[in-house]
């Protein structure tokens, strides 16, 4: 009974609490309208409604009107704006979505045209919070001003209102009626016009398009039937090389959904792209769009097939492996990249198993690029080595350990001793990749017998005195615990190792010895 009655009396405090609060709120706006200089009393409301929690909040401005507040964002004065945008962004955000559209559309309408880009924002974001909720939506959809306003942001100076645009309308794709209202009446026409400003405007509109069509195939299909969708496909092949850059990466976007993929494989996109890197060859501008035409396919291997992407387009695997080599510090980082993406996969493994010589010949520039290559290239080769040489251990079939085993031994003629000498280099980015290097070992029975039998090698990764950094301290844990996780490690490791493995494991990545810290006391 005692308790219960405390918790009565802690309930009644706070009650009492966000009672008086909503009648400081109060008092503070009836304040504000009478002061001919409010910047000060704004500040005190807005250090009030940020000391209530927004969902207290709601209690204490239902039934506000916030008519003062808004009325001061016609001002030159860029710090009382921006103070009232942040008081507004606050209780806004605890008022239903209905609530704001029915109280305050002419306000959100008037803020889509307002001078300053903080305004424009919260109206934005405001309008997209309505266009989401399915009760509010309808209030919003019927008001074509407020929604050709936000259709004219996308095309502002300022990207960060043409974003806020963007988000807020593409949350029209969750319902039919407002896909219906954006692509079959004029609005439609307002996203042309919008578009013809400039090449930058016109691929913000792409970029709203795309994020729509990702939806779901209903909202691809009004995309498609626009006409926006086949204007952004011409421009693979337009004259323009850096709006051709562009519409690489926006289709390599709307290739991230199954549907997106199924679409542009019925217009022949793949083909489309897979002739680009053919031609590439002869282009001399290849290179600025060549590293997009790689990413898209190699997203595509990753989210399908890697066998069926690289054995329908040969000119994509190819061009990996010739980007590998290139002299050229982008095209070297791109295939990289391509091939940590492909590296983790079983499917993918196998199809660069099946080159031979020239996955072997690539391997070999990947070694040369981790041991002595600029240290951004070497971070992303330790990177990509590591994906090569995973193998998690459902997939460790004798084959695939095999094939692992000597992708490794590919990489040296000592290469324990080489990854080592790359995490002992004073550099925290290349002791963490070369320790996940390790890592990717560390799961399978060979690597275990190399760690073994690599002498010092169990003391080195056992030693809590190097790799100082959170980063190397929890690449080092991660280290340890796949060790420490594998069926196979105490038999191979014998007991003694492996109950020290198990030990650091338990401690945790931080730990620090007694006799550590003292002996670091006594340093100081």
């Amino acid at each position: 009974m005692k308790k219960k009655s405390v918790w009565r009396i802690r309930l009644a405090e706070v009650s009492q609490t966000l009672h008086d609060m909503a009648a400081s709120i109060d008092s503070l706006l009836e304040e504000i309208a009478g002061v001919e200089d409010p910047v000060e009393e704004l500040q005190s409301l807005k250090t009030a409604l940020l000391a209530i929690p927004v969902s207290a909040l709601k209690d204490s401005v239902r039934g506000q009107r916030l008519d003062v507040i808004f009325s001061l964002l016609n001002s030159s004065d860029r710090a009382q704006v921006e103070l009232c945008v942040d008081i507004l962004e606050r209780i806004l955000m605890a008022m239903s979505p209905v609530h704001v559209v029915q109280n305050y559309r002419a306000e959100l309408q008037g803020g889509l045209t307002h001078p300053n880009d903080t305004v424009k924002i919260l109206a934005l974001a405001q309008i997209g919070r309505v266009v989401e909720d399915p009760d509010a939506v309808t209030e919003i959809l019927s008001n074509h001003d407020v929604l050709r306003a936000a259709i004219r942001c996308i095309g502002e100076e300022k990207m960060a209102v043409a974003k806020q645009a963007i988000q807020s309308l593409s949350k029209f794709s969750h319902s039919k009626p407002g896909l219906d209202k954006l692509f079959q009446t004029d609005l439609l026409q307002v996203m042309k016009d919008v578009m013809a400003t400039s090449d930058i405007i016109r691929y913000r509109i792409y970029e709203l398009v795309v994020e729509i069509s990702s939806v779901s195939p209903i909202s691809l299909g009004y995309c498609a039937n626009s006409g926006l969708i086949s204007q952004l496909l011409s421009e693979l092949t337009g004259d323009d090389v850096l709006v051709r850059v562009t519409a690489v990466e926006m289709v390599t976007t709307l290739a991230h959904s199954q549907h997106g993929r199924q679409y542009l494989a019925q217009q022949g996109i793949m083909d489309k792209i897979s002739n680009m890197i053919r031609g590439a060859e002869t282009d001399p501008f290849s290179s600025l769009y060549l590293p997009g035409l790689v990413k898209f396919f190699g997203n595509l291997a990753i989210m399908d097939s890697p066998q069926q992407v690289c054995e329908t387009y040969p000119a994509f695997q190819n061009k990996v492996f010739e980007m590998a080599l290139d002299p050229d510090p982008v095209m070297i980082g791109v295939a990289l990249d391509t091939l940590g993406l492909l590296g983790p996969n079983v499917e993918g493994k196998q199809v660069l198993q099946k080159t031979g010589e020239k996955f072997k010949a690539v391997l070999s520039k990947m070694s040369q690029l981790a041991s002595s290559g600029p240290t951004e290239l070497r971070v992303r080769s330790l990177d990509a080595i590591s994906q090569l040489l995973s193998l998690q251990p459902e997939q460790q079939t004798e084959d695939l350990l095999a094939l692992t085993e000597s992708w490794f031994h590919l990489l040296s003629s000592q290469p324990m001793d080489m990854i080592r000498n790359i995490s002992t280099q004073p550099f925290p980015e290349l002791h963490c990749g070369a320790l996940r290097i390790f890592t990717a070992i560390a799961t399978q029975p060979w690597g275990q017998k190399l760690m073994i039998n690599t002498p010092g090698f169990m003391e080195f990764i056992l030693d809590r005195s190097t790799g100082q950094t959170k980063e190397a301290k929890d690449a080092k844990f991660e280290l340890i615990g796949a060790l420490a996780g594998s069926s196979t490690a105490a038999e191979i490791l014998g007991s003694q190792h492996y109950i020290r493995v198990k030990t650091y494991l338990r401690e945790g990545p931080y730990y620090v010895s007694a006799v550590a810290a003292v002996s670091t006391e006594g340093a100081d």
